[in-house]
């Protein structure tokens, strides 16, 4: 195994009572591409500021090597000081680096260095971090939530240029898609301590899971130990009282591990409050047009949204799929054409801007409006300190004002608020900004088990794939697209992902009031496309085989040191296999798709 390049071992450090960092550590060499994963506030943040030298532990040892050159992306980048995004750009560039290649990447990113940095918005200051920190090719990046703030364009751009870099990565994200392409191990931080998996994240969770449920096994053989032990105290301890102090000094040892058992965060227990149930017909839109001045948001839009239906809505940032869904939910009038909204439908908005939430009211009063503890949550009167509890806020949060949660607490308290009003149609703007991958879990149970209707906007692709019943894609020039399934769904029916195509060629000059005919249900299904139906199946478990394979040799440490090019080449086809069996499965998709139209 090659020399490490950054080393982290027996980190420690404090804030107030409990320890942060309980000696975490991790190391990255060469090439390395780490994911860093834990709960929101488990230290994944401080963990990496550490690493790249801006704070400092209590105790430990950090080790960098002095001629590698290490980048950091911080959630919160500061422009301050700088005249233009250009310079703040190139301010992260080494002595002998191209400086062409910091405005080939603010060009990429969408931005043209000439903005103001105090006029950007939190999305245009994330790309310029990403210019500044990828600009210099250096040997290590240290990436807080690249994807925050990115729409999925831009999300798609990065993955494609951190997996073209020869820089070790070391990632933090809630984004499982970018995880699973990007990671080849894992280091999970969880109550302060670290674990290394030397698998890509595809692999964590059931791993995760298994270590959590071996934990509850040791745990519960401990409280059966010391249940003995308690009843020899009660009934045996009379006789030999000497010889058996060392019997009960075990027993007060093993209450003190007891004790001292630090245990795994508990899950948030989310469910939406319905409300009286709506009818069939939840949202009817004909002819929508919407344009503010001379700019076009939504042209000739039409859709049938029904009772039960999860729709997600995709696209650039500036796309109009805010404006959409106030537009589909009588918030906004149109300029043409018609909303009408069905019986009974009570709509419960989660923005996305958070813009709502009082910075200086309690969490309590957030919920209830001030003057009580209780509230109503599906027509039972909770005690707001209960509620809270499950969705992972402690008691003595319930005065704390909103001001000083972190982003993942405001976006649970948002949760909390939406779920507890009853509603027919759930409104989730941007709903998984922040939100950790437990969270995001039991988010996606939660809008299964919904009774309701769900209109959604998201960049997360996983949560779309897990939640949408269809997706509403933005084109281009006003027009909205609409794709049975979730996201993978949309990219093998459109052939493409987001990365918006001349309107000429996907709409051409069909009637927004009729549902898009996916193109393959314009074709015939040809000898070939038979017996590529046949025989992908095969393939794709053949491709599944090869990785799996590849990866377990690629988990050899040893295979670098023994030959360099053996594992370079297994790397190499790894990435390739990937990207075959990714297209196998889009090709049989596509198939099935058009099988189904031609059936029907």
């Amino acid at each position: 195994m090659s020399a490490p390049l950054l080393q982290l071992r027996d980190i420690r450090l404090t804030f107030g009572g409990a320890p942060l960092l309980d000696g975490a550590e991790f190391v990255v060499s060469e090439g390395d591409r780490l994911a860093v994963v834990g709960r929101n506030g488990s230290g994944k943040s401080t963990l990496l500021r550490i690493a790249g030298g801006l704070a400092e532990a209590d105790s430990g040892e950090r080790f960098a090597d002095p001629a590698a050159t290490i980048r950091y992306l911080p959630q919160e980048p500061d422009l301050s000081g700088f005249p233009h995004v250009r310079a703040y750009a190139e301010a992260g560039l080494a002595p002998g680096d191209d400086p062409h290649r910091a405005t080939y990447l603010l060009n990429a990113l969408g931005l043209s260095g000439d903005e103001a940095p105090g006029r950007l918005s939190g999305g245009e200051a994330r790309r310029a971090a990403l210019a500044r920190v990828l600009a210099p090719s250096p040997d290590i990046l240290l990436l807080d939530e690249p994807t925050n703030h990115l729409d999925l364009p831009a999300i798609e751009w990065l993955e494609a240029e951190l997996g073209a870099m020869r820089s070790a990565l070391v990632l933090i994200s809630h984004d499982r898609r970018f995880l699973e392409r990007l990671s080849r191990h894992v280091v999970w931080l969880d109550r302060g301590r670290t674990r290394r998996l030397d698998k890509g994240f595809a692999f964590f969770e059931a791993w995760r899971d298994e270590v959590l449920a071996q934990e509850e096994l040791d745990r519960h053989k401990l409280d059966r130990q010391i249940a003995r032990e308690e009843d020899w105290l009660r009934y045996g301890v009379t006789a030999r009282r000497k010889r058996n102090q060392g019997r009960l000094a075990g027993l007060q040892n093993l209450r003190t591990q007891r004790r001292e058992q630090v245990r795994a965060q508990g899950t948030v227990a989310m469910a939406a409050a319905d409300g009286p149930t709506s009818g069939t017909r939840v949202i009817e839109a004909k002819g929508v047009s919407k344009a503010f001045g001379e700019t076009t948001i939504v042209r000739d839009f039409s859709i049938r949204i029904l009772r039960g239906d999860r729709v997600g809505v995709v696209g650039p940032n500036g796309a109009g799929k805010t404006t959409l869904l106030k537009l589909l939910t009588g918030q906004l009038a149109p300029d043409g054409g018609s909303v009408v909204l069905g019986a009974n439908v009570e709509v419960a908005w989660l923005d996305q801007q958070r813009a709502t939430l009082d910075p200086e009211a309690s969490v309590a009063d957030t919920l209830t409006g001030g003057g009580s503890d209780t509230l109503a949550v599906g027509g039972v009167t909770r005690h707001v300190a209960g509620y809270l509890r499950e969705f992972l806020f402690a008691p003595q949060q319930m005065r704390q004002k909103v001001r000083a949660l972190s982003g993942g607490e405001r976006g649970r308290l948002l949760l909390a608020r939406a779920f507890a009003r009853p509603s027919s149609l759930l409104v989730l703007d941007e709903p998984t900004n922040d939100l950790d991958l437990e969270t995001l879990d039991v988010l996606q149970e939660a809008l299964a088990a919904y009774a309701g209707t769900v209109l959604l906007v998201s960049h997360d692709r996983d949560f779309l794939d897990r939640v949408a019943t269809s997706v509403l894609m933005a084109e281009g020039q006003g027009r909205f697209v609409e794709y049975a399934g979730g996201y993978a769904d949309m990219v093998a029916q459109r052939g493409e992902g987001v990365t918006a195509k001349a309107v000429a060629k996907t709409v051409k000059a069909e009637s927004a009031a009729a549902p898009a005919v996916p193109r393959a249900a314009s074709r015939k299904m040809s000898f070939k496309d038979k017996h590529a139906l046949e025989t992908l199946p095969g393939e794709i478990a053949r491709l599944d085989g090869e990785i799996a394979a590849l990866e377990a040799r690629l988990a050899d440490g040893s295979l670098y040191v023994r030959d360099p090019k053996a594992y370079e080449a297994a790397s190499t086809r790894l990435t390739a296999a990937r990207a075959e069996h990714e297209a196998a499965e889009h090709r049989w998709l596509e198939l099935e798709l058009l099988r189904d139209e031609l059936e029907a």
